[in-house]
């Protein structure tokens, strides 16, 4: 979230960070309330510094949750709830991604400008490789390629996981937010935060193939790809909002508000449910099927639950807190009523 503005604007959206924040405390968030129901608060290890993006293997249960201001990723076993696996060496790492026909989890370490390649069934680092301001990461299993965005680099960089060099640098024109793979079309998807696009890429020729504008939506950074509709969600920084875009069109075709700074989304294809989650603590859930994209629910889960990740066996969600009672904690939770 909080990239690099420039300090002048950073002070200034700080500060109208706080007095918004204070607003929708006072205030409240518009909607509905949130459906959410918490089964399980699990504490986490290491401080309570900034947590960033995590990542399920579905078949193992294991998810990957990148803690930034810990310099560590942690496994967290979703079946019985625990840490198992705390895994040092990565410096300021933000995003996290574990490709589970490798068995191997990357992990992008923005503080040594280097993506770590992690042997998930043994958490020993088996490959560093230098990338840039790197944040988002995406997998192709055709190429066998990792695609991470170099944020301040304007590019997405691509790794070969056979050789764990990098193999390209594909220029965007603008900052990188996130990096996403979409099944349908094999194509990579990204973010571009300072043109207000979303990028379309081929990655066997390496190239940028389509670029979307997104009207309505100052600094696109999270993307969540539904392929099987034909859809791509973007979260927009700067006026706190998502927009769906048509992908066989290339049109934005619906617009909503969220929490404040919106960050990470995850959605649930079955139940037809889309979470988007905020800086401010705020989660969004939209009704998404048929086509639909209602907004069903927003409300205050937790102190900076930005990140959100969903199991889509269960449904279940898991939003990691940074600092609650003075212990970085998960929060499990399952549609419903909420209960906080």
């Amino acid at each position: 979230m909080f990239r690099k503005v420039g300090v002048a604007r950073a002070l200034v959206l700080i500060v109208a960070f706080a007095a918004a924040l204070g607003a929708w405390r006072a205030y409240g968030p518009s909607g509905p309330s949130l459906p959410l129901h918490v089964l399980a608060r699990v504490a986490l290890s290491g401080d309570t510094g900034r947590l960033d993006y995590e990542s399920l293997d579905p078949e193992r249960g294991l998810l990957f949750i990148a803690h930034l201001g810990d310099n560590a990723v942690i496994a967290f076993d979703t079946r019985r709830e625990r840490v198992v696996a705390t895994i040092p060496g990565t410096d300021s790492v933000r995003g996290v991604l574990v490709v589970p026909s490798l068995h191997r989890v990357y992990a992008a370490a923005a503080g040594s400008g280097e993506v770590v390649a992690i042997d998930e069934d043994t958490d020993a680092i088996l490959a560093r490789v230098p990338a840039g301001d790197v944040d988002g990461l995406a997998y192709d299993p055709k190429t066998r390629e990792i695609f991470v965005s170099d944020e301040s680099g304007s590019a997405d960089v691509v790794i070969d996981t056979r050789t764990n060099r990098a193999v390209a640098r594909i220029a965007l024109g603008g900052n990188a937010g996130n990096t996403q793979y979409d099944a349908r079309s094999q194509h990579i998807f990204v973010a571009v935060e300072t043109r207000d696009e979303l990028a379309e890429i081929d990655p066997r020729t390496r190239t940028i193939v389509r670029r979307f504008a997104l009207p309505g939506c100052l600094r696109g950074h999270g993307v969540q790809l539904d392929g099987a509709h034909g859809y791509a969600y973007v979260t927009c920084e700067l006026d706190s909002a998502i927009v769906r875009l048509v992908l066989r069109t290339g049109a934005v075709d619906a617009r909503a508000t969220v929490g404040l700074w919106p960050d990470v989304l995850a959605l649930d294809s079955d139940l037809g449910r889309l979470y988007v989650a905020s800086e401010s603590g705020v989660i969004t859930v939209f009704d998404t099927t048929q086509d639909r994209f209602d907004k069903i629910g927003q409300g205050y889960f937790g102190p900076n639950a930005h990140i959100i990740g969903v199991d889509p066996r269960t449904h279940r969600i898991f939003v990691p807190l940074r600092d609650v009672d003075g212990r970085p904690t998960m929060r499990v939770a399952l549609p419903g009523a909420n209960d906080g």
